[in-house]
């Protein structure tokens, strides 16, 4: 059985965030290059490391400042333990997670000498999110934060959306990966957040003309314009762009990326998204809750692993704007 624990982390005076999404154990592996079809390389590594988008991004959350509770679903397996891990030592609380009969999820991570990640995931557990996990959400209260992610079964997804609006709670959904989601979920977003891939995803799925060729900026106001309250676009070493709908008029803001040596970017959109929700829920506005975010995200990147990579004082390091 998983032990589960009560968080108590985080500044009392902040909003709650309640993080609905995967659970995984990560198992990575180092290699000069990624392999071509048909080619076998050899690799370093083999580590088993705690990861999943979901509980990425609870641990980024948590170390960020936030209360958070994981809601989710481990296997049978002597995988569970290591999916759990890195959020118990970060002080999430662990009694939204259940355990189910089956293997935990699982992701197969490649990373090269320039430290760009080739990722498969084995869903497991993960997909046997259903009602036990929407039940969890009876605690929600009106100003606190619901993340979700692409990693779960959709309707399950979009029902948690629905619960956190009706109660007053603000809903972030980080659109990856690229899953069908109903437009009224992606509308309820406060805010979406997409790379620029994801951004092309979402239009998609809101009904939205847009060529892939289409700039990034021109993106976000798109959306904004077809009902989303606010737009978070990760641009990786061009850092992010953000634009809300009050804002719409005076166009999105650019949060530069910071300069950093990377080792290795897995796990670094998850680390923006669990700081940047924390700083939103500790009454941060949204370009000051990107720069913070910003600034996690490029410390994830100079170190291995996804959660194993997380600043744990992210003021105490040395990086700048590029």
């Amino acid at each position: 059985m998983i032990a589960t624990t009560h968080g108590e982390g985080g500044d009392p005076g902040t909003h709650r965030v309640a993080v609905l999404g995967s659970l995984n154990a990560d198992l990575f592996a180092r290699v000069e290059r990624h392999p071509l079809p048909g080619e076998t390389v050899l690799g370093d590594g083999g580590q088993a490391r705690a990861g999943g988008k979901g509980a990425n991004q609870a641990v980024a959350a948590a170390l960020s400042g936030a209360r958070v509770r994981m809601i989710g679903a481990v296997g049978s397996d002597g995988h569970a333990e290591v999916a759990v891990a890195g959020l118990r030592r970060s002080g999430c609380d662990l009694t939204g997670i259940r355990q189910v009969e089956g293997p935990t999820g699982l992701a197969l991570i490649t990373v090269d000498a320039a430290g760009e990640n080739s990722i498969i995931v084995v869903p497991g557990a993960n997909f046997l999110v259903g009602d036990p996990e929407l039940a969890q959400l009876a605690d929600l209260h009106a100003g606190d934060f619901l993340i979700t992610q692409g990693e779960l079964p959709v309707p399950v997804a979009a029902a948690a959306v629905r619960r956190a609006v009706d109660v007053g709670a603000r809903p972030v959904i980080n659109l990856a990966p690229v899953v069908d989601y109903p437009a009224e979920a992606l509308l309820a977003a406060n805010p979406l957040i997409v790379n620029e891939h994801e951004g092309l995803g979402a239009a998609k799925i809101l009904g939205v003309d847009v060529s892939p060729d289409c700039p990034p900026a021109d993106v976000i106001c798109r959306l904004v314009d077809a009902g989303v309250a606010s737009v978070v676009m990760t641009l990786g070493s061009h850092g992010a762009l953000l634009l809300t709908a009050a804002a719409r008029e005076a166009g999105p803001v650019n949060v530069p990326a910071e300069s950093v040596t990377v080792v290795d970017t897995t796990g670094a959109g998850d680390a923006f998204v669990g700081a940047l929700v924390a700083s939103l829920a500790a009454g941060g506005d949204l370009v000051e809750a990107a720069r913070r975010a910003t600034r996690f995200a490029a410390l994830s990147v100079t170190r291995e692993g996804a959660q194993d990579s997380y600043p744990t004082d992210n003021s105490s390091e040395d990086v700048t704007s590029s």
